[in-house]
């Protein structure tokens, strides 16, 4: 079983990693989800948890499908 530390550190490479491939800083990113621009420096240091919402939001706000984030995240959790 993987455990919660390593799914949030997962979560938060896939996300810095969609961002800046969207040429996005966390500030536009925030302002684009509705969220705060700490909340996504926690979710990429893999501080926080996030909610099924918030990842849709995140997913619109960088205009990727959760099927792209889901797969990057899974790619993560595979490395060694």
């Amino acid at each position: 079983m993987r455990n919660k530390n390593n799914n949030n550190e997962s979560f938060g490479a896939a996300l810095r990693a969609l961002r800046k491939t969207a040429g996005k800083s966390q500030e536009t990113l925030a302002w684009d989800a509705g969220l705060d621009r700490t909340y996504i420096s926690m979710l990429e240091l893999g501080q926080r948890s996030p909610t099924l919402d918030t990842m849709l939001a995140l997913c619109a706000a960088l205009g990727v499908s959760f099927l792209e984030l889901a797969t990057e995240i899974d790619r993560r959790l595979a490395a060694p």
